[in-house]
């Protein structure tokens, strides 16, 4: 038995009779196990499955769909198992839906009230003055002394006009923060839940900027999810970066054409 089965074990209280590694566990590792009595559940390990466990709950109460928290402790985080046999290809409409509702849920600041990881790679969430300087110092210029200085170097230059460049106290939308198409579960058409979070409150642009890096999202998304203001384009490569930033950190120089891509395209 693996050192995740027996917390397991330990948290949930019974005996696992199966247990199957999942894919996608790249940060961290996930296993489906049964338990003696039937149930199923996820183990997943990882940087602060307290913090991930508190952000599926609020997901949750806002009525978008996640998986319970069955039990948690400070190395493990035990979640329900949710069916996901489908492609999202399937389901954009419904994920329109599920992402309006999401971001509809208001936060009092920009960022969230403990900070994260993607691993090694910090995610500092203290709010800041207003949005423009919440992403420059939080998500943009964190990464600069783990970069490329070349790279430090546009990525400063961007950061020093961002004040014209993104809205100053857009809606303070709750975000999923890691929206790409391997953290959405779909079953039947429909998405089942939302998993893998990194939430945090902030523009609701952020998201969807995510969603396209990894996919395309098809015309009954926009219909469900509803039109964007003007400048998006020129906005979502900005917000492209931080996730871009991250790869480039985590997984190396094979993302650096597309920060480079990024910046070219504002023209830094």
């Amino acid at each position: 038995m693996t050192k995740l089965a027996a917390a397991g074990e330990r948290l949930l209280g019974g005996r696992i009779t199966a247990s199957k590694s999942l894919s996608g566990g790249d940060l961290s590792a996930l296993l489906l196990v049964t338990m003696e009595d039937g149930r199923k559940a996820v183990l997943k390990g990882g940087p602060a499955p307290r913090t991930e466990g508190s952000m599926l709950e609020v997901i949750a109460k806002t009525g978008a769909p996640a998986p319970a928290v069955l039990a948690v402790d400070d190395d493990v985080l035990a979640i329900e198992w949710l069916a996901s046999d489908d492609s999202l290809q399937r389901a954009w409409g419904s994920l329109g839906a599920v992402l309006k509702t999401l971001h509809a849920d208001e936060g009092p600041d920009y960022g969230w009230p403990e900070p994260y990881a993607f691993g090694p790679v910090a995610i500092d969430n203290r709010p800041a003055a207003d949005w423009p300087s919440f992403f420059a110092e939080r998500r943009l210029m964190v990464h600069a002394a783990h970069i490329p200085e070349d790279l430090a170097r546009r990525i400063e230059g961007l950061c020093s006009n961002l004040t014209d460049r993104l809205p100053k106290t857009p809606y303070a939308s709750l975000l999923h923060g890691d929206c790409w198409s391997g953290n959405i579960l779909v079953s039947k058409g429909c998405v089942t839940g939302l998993i893998d979070p990194a939430s945090y409150y902030g523009d609701r642009e952020v998201d969807l900027a995510m969603l396209h890096l990894f996919a395309s999202p098809g015309p009954a998304f926009t219909e469900a999810y509803g039109s964007l203001a003007p400048g998006f384009e020129e906005r979502r490569a900005i917000y492209t970066l931080w996730p871009a930033l991250v790869h480039l950190r985590l997984f190396g120089s094979g993302y650096r054409r597309l920060v480079e891509r990024l910046l070219a395209m504002l023209s830094v």
